[in-house]
């Protein structure tokens, strides 16, 4: 099963399961997975814990081996049911503490704490004073500290903390603060809340000119390219913007295997952008849950089955969209906040010309930054 909320007031990604969909006509197509068929089935997490909650029990009673590649803020409500049926839950998009916590859990990325590090690292470089913009919750309040023990790597001053509504339509008071403490010059504005990420920066850029030159940035999933489009390209806010993201831009040529399954299956289906973070996450989570059933033979999966072999350390080759993937004890990171997370590395992406490129080639690894956030 992959979930994700579709048609709800908050963040929607209704591309996740029509990803999941997708995968399943074209490894069909080929014979399925060593001759297993896979069986792909959706479900609308609504951003409700109940709907969660539903979509978990769900899964339990149609007996599915897995949920893949899925999207939900609600752990605590989905998370119980799969772990007392032993449902592995591979490759969510890495939005809850439960996710790198619960035994059942085999994360893909090192979720937003990751990103937050890597953002503080790359904003050291670029910027003379950082205005943090984030949610006003619990999960919000850990942010400060993440992206400051990433500044602080370039000796840099810690940000100014805003916390901002996560569901506001408009955010011009938070902007106005946002760029007063920016400084006069050199300054930059980082922003995490999710889909209203483009509100803020739409609040943002309506505020006058006062004519500091004051820089933008965000990380992934918060602004992707889909966005940018909208907002306007390169004529648009995010022009010159820096961002952090999990995996190479999308402009890479490792995703093309993911682009050539779209094109021959789902090329008519205009809820799959290929830039999306979060069907990129879905094409990942999907490779996992490929290679593992490979390992397994010709044997009845079940969810007991895929979890030993998770557990016992298959190691998982993405196609350099990420390192080798494996869980064992030894591969996860270990910190308090994210002890099951085993990929902790980021990328640094520019927008230029309205399009997200590679600010630098490669991967950072931002696990020694978590470890010595969760020291302080």
């Amino acid at each position: 099963m992959t979930w994700a909320p579709d048609n709800t007031r908050a963040t929607n990604m209704p591309g996740m399961p029509a990803m999941g969909q997708a995968y399943a006509r074209w490894i069909n197509a080929r014979g399925g997975i060593n001759g297993h068929e896979l069986r792909v089935l959706t479900c609308n997490e609504g951003n409700e814990p109940m709907a969660a909650a539903a979509c978990a029990r769900r899964a339990v009673q149609e007996g599915v081996v897995a949920v893949v590649g899925s999207y939900s803020h609600n752990g605590r409500a989905f998370m119980p049911p799969l772990e007392a049926a032993n449902i592995p839950y591979i490759g969510g998009y890495g939005l809850t503490d439960d996710e790198f916590r619960s035994p059942v859990s085999y994360p893909v990325n090192g979720g937003q704490a990751a990103l937050l590090a890597g953002n503080g690292i790359q904003l050291a470089d670029s910027c003379d004073r950082v205005s943090l913009v984030r949610p006003d919750t619990l999960t919000g309040a850990d942010l400060p500290q993440i992206l400051n023990t990433g500044l602080a790597q370039g000796h840099h001053r810690t940000a100014i903390d805003i916390p901002a509504a996560d569901d506001a339509g408009e955010y011009t008071a938070e902007a106005r603060q946002a760029r007063e403490k920016a400084g006069e010059k050199g300054g930059c504005v980082t922003a995490a809340l999710g889909e209203h990420t483009a509100n803020f920066f739409d609040s943002f850029r309506r505020l006058p000119d006062d004519g500091k030159d004051v820089k933008v940035s965000s990380v992934l999933g918060s602004v992707d390219q889909p966005l940018i489009d909208r907002t306007g390209g390169a004529n648009g806010p995010f022009e010159g913007a820096y961002l952090t993201g999990w995996y190479p831009d999308a402009g890479d040529p490792r995703w093309e295997p993911m682009k050539q399954v779209l094109r021959e299956h789902a090329f008519a289906d205009n809820r799959i952008d290929p830039a999306d973070t979060g069907v990129q996450t879905t094409w990942i989570a999907y490779t996992v849950l490929r290679e593992v059933v490979e390992s397994l033979g010709d044997q009845k999966i079940t969810s007991g089955l895929i979890g030993q072999a998770l557990h016992r350390g298959v190691r998982v080759d993405t196609g350099g969209l990420t390192p080798p993937l494996r869980w064992r004890w030894e591969d996860m990171l270990g910190t308090p906040g994210t002890p099951r997370a085993v990929n902790s590395e980021v990328t640094f992406q520019v927008v230029r010309k309205g399009r997200l490129v590679a600010q630098k080639e490669g991967f950072v690894d931002v696990g020694p930054t978590l470890r010595r956030a969760a020291a302080h």
